[in-house]
């Protein structure tokens, strides 16, 4: 009997409801990385990151490619930086109490333009 879609919809929420998979998601939507880089810019423990890769995998949200020693991961598919694009946008929307967090936001914002450019504006 085929799984209602309801429920997968709620089994791939339940993927992504881990902070270093959401935080894998966002840097692998730049592009592909290697392992090494994405421990470097995650800063948690090789074991740790592997596992939730795995679990990533497994769901088929990223891809990993072998080359010599090195693995590179990517998404999927271009759907899932679009979910967590969209995750950004209503997460700014919320009301005012969360005002740190869209501080947060802002600044990643800031991070991500291309030099000379500015949020909201056509590049």
């Amino acid at each position: 009997m085929p799984v209602p879609l309801h429920q997968a919809k709620a089994e791939l929420f339940k993927t992504l409801g881990h902070p270093v998979r959401v935080r894998v998601l966002e840097l692998l939507g730049r592009g592909p990385m290697p392992v090494r880089d994405l421990l470097a810019a995650i800063e948690v423990e090789p074991s740790n990151l592997s596992q939730q890769l795995a679990v990533l995998r497994r769901a088929g949200i990223v891809d990993a490619r072998r080359q010599g020693a090195t693995v590179t991961y990517e998404l999927a598919g271009a759907d899932v930086s679009e979910l967590m694009l969209a995750a950004r946008r209503i997460l700014t929307d919320l009301p005012a109490g969360q005002g740190e967090l869209l501080a947060e936001l802002q600044s990643s914002d800031r991070m991500r333009q291309p030099a000379g450019r500015t949020a909201g504006k056509p590049g």
